[in-house]
């Protein structure tokens, strides 16, 4: 058994790198996902950050989590497109010609969407700092900021396999993401629920995002967090067991 979990991790290790060096030699790909939710901060704090009501002086502080969600939705389509790739071309067959563990083919995509991700999410947050975004937060919220931003990503990550894997063209494999990009426009990340219609407030207010988003935001803030962080957990860790049991089928059905 532990013969096993060794050839696992080390042969998972070997994909992770694989992947990792598509992604340094292609740095356009963490480059686009950062400039688009950069832009929509400096629009929404520049342009129309004085006449959106938050009941905070600092809207940055206020728009920041739900910019860093748009970044990693936007990060998990290069997901889907990698893994569709590999399958049009075989990779998936040639690395089961040899003796390794075939779930780290998968894991090795998996493993690069979060390591990508979180490098965008760290230039996002030091272009905030520069906008003028404080934190009065100790380490342990920070920490758990993390913990639920990789736990959304990891998410996200196991649905953009399905469709990586399930996709037809290379437009269907990653077009799956533009309604998640949007999801946090019909939340409470740019502006307060209570502002929008009874009807899509009543959606806004039952959706993952407007969780997360407060969840983050309370942490971030040093506010208490409440009942949101254990929404927030319990919609992404349910998204991730969801994706990742139809993810796996797919994957051995497909390849």
């Amino acid at each position: 058994m532990e013969a096993i979990k060794k050839h696992f991790f080390s042969d998972m290790g070997v994909m992770l790198g694989r992947s990792m060096r598509h992604i340094f030699r292609s740095m356009d790909t963490i480059i686009t996902v950062t400039i688009m939710p950069i832009a929509f901060m400096l629009l929404f704090v520049y342009v129309f950050g004085g006449a959106i009501q938050t009941g905070t002086d600092n809207y940055v502080n206020y728009l920041l989590p739900g910019i860093l969600l748009i970044a990693i939705a936007s990060g998990i389509s290069y997901t889907a497109y990698r893994l569709f790739i590999d399958v049009q071309r075989g990779i998936f067959e040639r690395f089961h010609s040899m003796p390794i563990s075939r779930s780290t083919l998968l894991w090795g995509h998996v493993l690069t969407s979060l390591v990508s991700n979180a490098i965008s999410v760290v230039v996002i947050i030091f272009v905030a700092l520069l906008m003028g975004f404080r934190s009065s937060s100790g380490i342990l919220s920070w920490l758990a900021v993390a913990g639920i931003l990789a736990l959304f990503t990891l998410a996200l990550t196991w649905v953009a396999a399905i469709a990586g894997l399930s996709a037809k063209s290379v437009d269907g494999a990653s077009a799956f993401s533009y309604p998640i990009i949007f999801l946090p426009f019909i939340s409470s990340a740019f502006v307060p629920t209570e502002s929008m219609p009874r009807v899509v407030r009543a959606f806004a207010e039952n959706q993952p995002v407007t969780a997360i988003v407060e969840a983050i935001r309370a942490l971030l803030s040093g506010q208490p967090v409440g009942n949101d962080i254990w929404v927030a957990l319990a919609w992404c860790v349910g998204i991730l067991l969801v994706a990742y049991f139809f993810a796996m089928r797919v994957y051995k059905k497909r390849v």
